[in-house]
């Protein structure tokens, strides 16, 4: 038998090199994609109109900070017995005036996720980069606005707002309605989050809820609209909270899913599972 060439034997031991190369720098490739890895992220999604009998499917997909602030947004209105319209109101505000991000600066002296200013008496600094405590203030005020109630949530939002861009809080009212929905339990909403880390909480449960929504009776018996609402709060505060399941009247949301599921029967329970406890105060 004919051995090859020395040349010939180096060609084919670069190629196989280049070939093995080509297969490491693809492989790399592919699981640092996001395609591999998509990033982390939630979305609301209605599957009746509030307020409608028209059946629909509408959703909004955000990040987990968004998701978080929409949920602490809708958990302040609800300790304060703000009705579902001031929750849409509340929401499609934060969208128009910081994405739902509680930001460290804005125009002038704005900030937070309302963009308030602390020299127009909305707080100090510090008290308004509380999400607890923006939303707070921010109902506050709106409940004040003769007939809030009965007007629409542009109007609302600038009664309260006085921006120079008054129109602008009607682009998010769509979305707002959803993420509302979904939050409130108003209907047959849900909220998913996907793709996220959960390891040890960053802060206690009873603590926060008590802060953000005036209990800290989560789990057990719940009527249908306040379990779908307190479901949805704790999926958006997973991360915080180090949860991995949460389980609403037979459905079930995993992290590691990322998604609602038939579980069980309906029977109109909650309950959670934490990663691991933080540690006592």
């Amino acid at each position: 038998m004919r051995l090859p060439s020395t040349r010939a034997a180096r060609a084919l031991a670069g190629g196989a090199a280049a070939l093995v190369l080509l297969v490491v720098v693809a492989s790399v490739l592919y699981w640092t994609s996001p395609l591999a890895h998509p990033p982390p992220g939630c979305t609301a999604s209605v599957t009746a109109a509030p307020g409608s009998d028209a059946e629909t499917f509408s959703d909004f997909a955000m990040s987990p900070e968004q998701a978080e602030n929409a949920a602490t947004i809708a958990g302040v209105g609800g300790k304060l017995g703000m009705p579902d319209h001031a929750v849409t109101v509340a929401i499609a505000t934060a969208l128009q005036e910081s994405g739902l991000h509680n930001l460290s600066y804005g125009d002038l002296d704005s900030i937070g996720l309302f963009q308030q200013r602390p020299s127009q008496g909305w707080g100090t600094p510090d008290q308004i980069a509380d999400p607890v405590y923006a939303a707070t203030a921010f109902y506050l005020r709106l409940r004040l606005q003769p007939n809030w109630a009965d007007i629409d949530v542009t109007k609302a939002a600038q009664l309260v707002q006085h921006s120079a861009a008054p129109l602008a809080y009607a682009q998010w009212e769509p979305r707002a309605r959803v993420l509302a929905a979904a939050l409130t339990g108003e209907a047959e909403a849900s909220l998913t989050c996907h793709d996220i880390k959960v390891g040890a909480p960053s802060v206690v449960l009873v603590t926060e809820a008590k802060r953000e929504l005036g209990t800290a009776a989560l789990t057990g018996q719940h009527p249908p609209e306040r379990a779908r609402a307190l479901g949805n709060w704790l999926v958006a505060h997973a991360v915080r909270f180090g949860i991995d399941r949460v389980t609403v009247n037979g459905a079930t949301w995993t992290a590691a899913t990322g998604e609602w599921a038939p579980s069980g029967p309906p029977d109109g329970m909650l309950s959670l599972h934490q990663v691991t406890q933080p540690p006592p105060p």
